[in-house]
């Protein structure tokens, strides 16, 4: 089962490191790693992607709980039950003729996704959405054309409503 684990973390040299040394002690893998500053330039916001049973989810949050640059802790639920998770894809395909731009243009158009370079024989698309999405995005293009280079952000996630993660 995957688990979306948001973190608020001391925006400082060696922080997100002690973060990835207790995934690794643990002999826990992280599937996708995200982070940057957050508005307060004193804490970074950290998403882990990682997976394991529920125990092993819960765990994980306790162990981060201990770590002195660790402020604030949340497991991210799916949209269905309150949070909201989003990716962002950059694929680059070959397009060496007119048939397959205007297919790639179409399916971009279907996924609400953005051209954002084009050639002669490469386009270079952007699309955001959920991890699923994301993957069936990918799947679907590569069905229509060769793709060449695909470059993922990781997870970002955030709750729905009034819940926040403030220090």
């Amino acid at each position: 089962m995957r688990h979306v684990i948001s973190i608020l973390i001391e925006n400082e040299a060696g922080a997100l490191s002690r973060v990835v040394g207790l995934f690794s002690q643990r002999g826990y893998n992280i599937d996708s790693l995200t982070v940057a500053p957050t508005d307060d330039e004193t804490l970074s916001r950290c998403t882990i992607l990682t997976s394991g049973d529920k125990s092993e989810a819960e765990q994980i949050t306790k162990q981060l709980h201990k770590l002195v640059c660790v402020y604030r802790v949340s497991a991210l639920l799916d949209e269905a039950e309150g949070g909201i998770e989003r990716e962002m894809v950059l694929v680059k395909v070959n397009t060496p003729n007119r048939n397959v731009r205007d297919e790639v243009k179409s399916l971009a158009d279907i996924f609400n996704a953005k051209v954002i370079d084009v050639n002669a024989e490469i386009f270079t698309l952007e699309y955001v959405g959920s991890s699923a999405d994301t993957d069936n995005f990918i799947s679907t293009l590569c069905k229509l054309a060769e793709v060449v280079e695909v470059v993922r952000s990781g997870v970002l996630g955030i709750a729905k409503g009034t819940h926040y993660m403030k220090a």
